[in-house]
């Protein structure tokens, strides 16, 4: 299981009283007294979420506490609900190549360009990577599409032939999904 970091910047009582919680929490509590302390933290800390009195620049992951004191269950929630918040973005990026695919909204990202996808490429695409090799036809109609039939169709044909091209308009790349003779593969 990920760690999930809490750390306390420049907020003492805060961190003492966490830490008299610390067993009851689900995420560990880290001190940090000044920016060199909280950047190495940040550094060591995969998943962490930043506590302070006020908004740090150019830092992701914090939430500021104006107003104290605070009722603690309602602020342990609230922390909590940024935890899972920053774990659902987390899970949502998908790295293929040097493309990045964000899963909640269906877009493909790369050099500060990104389009939308449909369901199906976004499917096509994740299979095609995770399998690494070349794709009949027949398995992607199967695996993606969910046709059990024998029956000819030109659905993924058409709907690979539609992704291609738009890599090739989007990104200028017309090798991403490579069609060899036995079906497709991301080369």
């Amino acid at each position: 299981m990920n760690i999930q970091n809490l750390i306390v910047y420049q907020f003492n009582t805060l961190y003492e009283i966490l830490k008299e919680l610390d067993v009851n929490l689900n995420f560990e509590v880290i001190k940090a007294d000044n920016e060199k302390s909280l950047k190495e933290k940040i550094s060591i800390s995969k998943k962490y979420l930043i506590v302070t009195r006020k908004q740090i620049l150019n830092l992701d992951n914090q939430t500021v506490l104006e107003k104290f004191p605070i009722k603690l269950h309602k602020f342990i929630e609230k922390l909590n609900i940024q935890f899972l918040k920053q774990q659902f973005s987390d899970q949502s990026k998908y790295k293929v190549k040097d493309y990045s695919i964000d899963l909640n909204s269906r877009y493909i990202i790369y050099n500060n360009k990104r389009f939308k996808l449909t369901e199906k490429e976004v499917n096509t695409i994740l299979y095609l990577s995770k399998i690494n090799k070349t794709i009949s036809v027949k398995e992607l109609q199967k695996k993606v599409w969910g046709y059990q039939s024998d029956l000819e169709t030109h659905t993924v044909e058409t709907h690979i032939y539609r992704l291609r091209k738009k890599f090739l308009t989007e990104f200028n790349d017309g090798s991403f999904i490579v069609s060899e003779a036995n079906g497709y593969k991301i080369k």
